[in-house]
């Protein structure tokens, strides 16, 4: 279910659906302007940074989404609301 989720990122469709339901106030209009800033669409700059965090994590990074996938009643969403929290609040990504 979590691959499925992450390989639909880049459908416009799907990342409108995904930030409806994720409940981060202003991610769409931080991913927006991220985007052009970077001249790419919306969906595949999310998908280009949740994929990437994926790709980069640490140990400890994929121990704690592992814990937070395994209490959550949706996995999926729990853990890409995690990674987005971590890459775009903390640090700012969007």
């Amino acid at each position: 279910m979590f691959g499925a989720l992450i390989a639909s990122l880049d459908n416009p469709q799907a990342m409108a659906a995904l930030i409806g339901v994720l409940g981060m106030e202003g991610l769409d209009e931080r991913l927006e302007k991220a985007a052009a800033a970077e001249a790419m669409e919306p969906a595949d700059y999310l998908a280009a940074v949740v994929r990437s965090f994926l790709e980069t994590a640490s140990d400890d990074d994929f121990v704690q989404l592992v814990g937070i996938m395994n209490r959550a009643e949706d996995p999926g969403l729990a853990a890409v609301r995690s990674i987005l929290r971590k890459t775009v609040m903390e640090q700012g990504t969007l």
